[in-house]
């Protein structure tokens, strides 16, 4: 459903707004760690997170990852797979052709359609700000 960046994406961005939430600013060490990621790869995703204002970068000694805790409820999934992905799971063919439309479905167009606004909703109203509830709660974990 994702590429690998988007869920990698998605995962640090939660773990950096969690440590956030307790005034910490994470190392790509840290993060790629926590979330079982190559280092190299992890970088590249949270170069266009910073680069997406989705998260902060800050260099030095006392730098690394941070998220503003105040924006943890205005951070949606969707701005994150947008980001890393685009809009290309809202438009995709549920068989990957490349001519399905309204006018000329494919054989599961409509149960597909369906699907993906059902995942557009998912993803524009849940807040980073929920989803680390949870961890905090013990409802969900990052790691396996």
């Amino acid at each position: 459903m994702f590429s690998k960046a988007c869920e990698y994406g998605i995962r640090a961005s939660i773990y950096i707004a969690e440590q956030s939430k307790l005034d910490r600013r994470v190392s790509l060490k840290e993060v790629a760690t926590a979330i079982e990621s190559p280092a190299a790869y992890t970088s590249k995703i949270l170069q266009e997170l910073a680069r997406n204002n989705i998260i902060h970068s800050d260099k030095g000694p006392t730098g690394g990852f941070s998220i503003e805790v105040q924006n943890l409820l205005k951070i949606k999934l969707s701005t994150i797979v947008l980001a890393l992905d685009g809009n290309s799971i809202y438009v995709g063919c549920g068989l990957g052709m490349k001519k399905c439309n309204e006018k000329k479905p494919c054989p599961v167009h409509n149960q597909f359609k369906q699907i993906r606004d059902d995942l557009k909703n998912m993803l524009e109203t849940t807040t980073l700000e929920s989803l680390v509830n949870d961890l905090e709660k013990g409802l969900t974990f990052l790691k396996r």
